[in-house]
């Protein structure tokens, strides 16, 4: 593993910290949008604003382009909305998810505005060529659902601006190399009920009650723990929402509730839509005691595999200095990979502590992604 240098570190944590300090719930990302794009203006970088996402492109004279890319959006604040600097340490929402990133992605945008397209030479003393030109892409709405990404925004409106020979995101992943994604599909489980006065629920079918052995079964769901490409992923089905119920006086003749599958990359979205109906099938059919019931997909987007022989995803393995592992979460590596491009997620903090109080990142883990990201891309 590179050694971080402790100047860089302390000038990426300052920056992030600027980052963090500008509001950026999902659809208020105007204001960070209009820093980072005066910010890569003022460095000379060829920029395009579309909507609320930013995107700056370098033209070294490459024979290949990467696209860096990250979320300028946050989740709403739980108990980490204040922002400070303790020591190397930057605490906050979004420190970790992903602002972190975010800084170090506009420092490479920088840094390779001012590198010259010829290298110095290694042992022989020839220069060599700059392999990499960049697409960094900013862009809004990430952290809701997939129909409303900036991301996919920027796709349809210039679709040639998320095209390269490969793409890196700078999700949280503790300077570790987090291969391919697992896929994710929200569903609505709906059962019915007979309404009636609470005085007489005799004469009625309560629905909330019957949603009881739904719920029952997704606490005792055990997911399956495929490993690919010596990645090991973890499945999971999670009750998220909860609903049912008119008035306080009458037995409810529905309830539903909605759960989150989020399923390895090995299974297509009909897989998981088809192993929902595995799970709950037997309970909701209608010759069963619930009386019949429904299951209505109202997100979802496919994971994505490892691809850890591409050559970029195993130089990134190398550089990074530790094996790769699998990526739990759902994050856009799967926008590309649909496209047939090889994408990775590697950036700072512990992603663990995404979307919790404790959100930090180090300056150490800050100056070490910018340290291997740069070697990689051939920018100082």
């Amino acid at each position: 593993m590179n050694a971080a240098d402790p100047v860089s570190g302390r000038s990426l944590l300052d920056r992030a910290a600027q980052l963090v300090a500008i509001g950026s719930v999902s659809r208020d990302e105007a204001a960070i949008a209009a820093h980072v794009e005066s910010l890569l203006r003022a460095a000379g970088l060829a920029v395009e604003r579309i909507g609320d996402n930013v995107v700056a492109r370098t033209q070294r004279g490459a024979r290949r382009r990467a696209v860096l890319a990250g979320h300028l959006d946050t989740v709403p604040p739980s108990g980490n909305a204040d922002v400070h600097i303790d020591g190397d340490v930057l605490w906050g929402l979004g420190a970790t998810d992903m602002k972190g990133g975010l800084a170090i992605l506009c420092d490479l945008a920088v840094g390779a505005a001012a590198s010259p397209d010829r290298l110095p030479g290694g042992s022989t003393g020839e220069a060599r060529d700059v392999q990499w030109d960049l697409t960094v892409i900013f862009y809004a709405r990430e952290e809701v659902d997939r129909g409303e990404s900036g991301l996919a925004e920027v796709a349809r409106v210039r679709p040639e601006l998320v095209t390269a020979d490969a793409a890196i995101l700078l999700e949280p992943t503790g300077g570790r190399v987090e291969a391919g994604c697992q896929g994710t599909m929200r569903a609505r489980v709906t059962v019915g009920g007979l309404a009636a006065h609470t005085a007489r629920p005799w004469e009625g079918r309560n629905a909330i009650h019957r949603l009881a052995d739904v719920v029952d079964l997704v606490r005792r769901y055990e997911g399956r723990r495929p490993v690919i490409e010596g990645c090991a992923y973890r499945e999971s089905l999670q009750a998220v929402r909860i609903a049912g119920g008119v008035a306080n006086n009458v037995v409810p003749d529905e309830a539903s509730v909605v759960v989150n599958h989020r399923f390895a990359p090995d299974r297509s979205i009909a897989d998981a839509r088809a192993h929902l109906d595995e799970v709950f099938g037997p309970l909701l059919d209608a010759s069963a005691h619930m009386d019949g019931g429904t299951i209505d997909v109202e997100d979802s987007a496919p994971g994505a595999p490892p691809r850890l022989d591409e050559p970029v995803i195993a130089a990134l393995v190398r550089a990074s200095g530790q094996p790769a592992r699998a990526k739990l979460g759902w994050t856009d590596v799967a926008f590309f990979a649909e496209r047939g491009m090889p994408a990775v997620n590697f950036g700072p903090g512990d992603p663990d502590l995404a979307h919790t109080p404790r959100e930090h990142v180090t300056s150490a883990d800050l100056g070490q992604v910018r340290s291997v990201l740069g070697e990689l891309l051939g920018i100082a």
